[in-house]
């Protein structure tokens, strides 16, 4: 008689032995995508409350990347805010999507984060308040 172990581990295995077998034909490539973010740059001073197309270039871009949707964070003294989500669903191979600048404390160095396939992120700038 079959204990539920061995039954349940019996599955399990069968199931293993049918990914294994999967030709790699079947399993196509996927290259990491790291695009760089060409504005803002470093010399770029946002106003809090304004809209902005934050771009990046997409010119390298492999056939087969991971992710294609992207999200956009602000990142604040070397740490991901991850309360500030900028930007979410946007298809990575656009090379833009637009923004609300958030109002944040001013003072500080801000850069952007862009995540998709992998994450990426711009040079410092500033933010400055309404």
């Amino acid at each position: 008689m079959s204990t539920p172990f061995t039954i349940l581990f019996t599955t399990f295995m069968s199931f293993l032995v049918l990914a294994v077998s999967l030709p790699l034909s079947v399993l196509q490539a996927r290259d990491v995508f790291v695009p760089p973010i060409l504005y803002p740059d470093a010399g770029t001073v946002w106003i809090a409350g304004e809209y902005h197309d934050v771009t990046w270039d997409t010119s390298n871009a492999p056939v087969n990347i991971t992710n294609k949707y992207g999200e956009i964070y602000l990142r604040n003294n070397s740490l991901i805010d991850f309360n500030y989500e900028l930007a979410s669903g946007f298809n990575i191979l656009d090379g833009w999507v637009q923004i609300q600048v958030p109002d944040v404390p001013t003072g500080y160095a801000y850069s952007l984060v862009l995540f998709g396939d992998s994450g990426n992120d711009s040079p410092d700038f500033t933010i400055l308040g309404e």
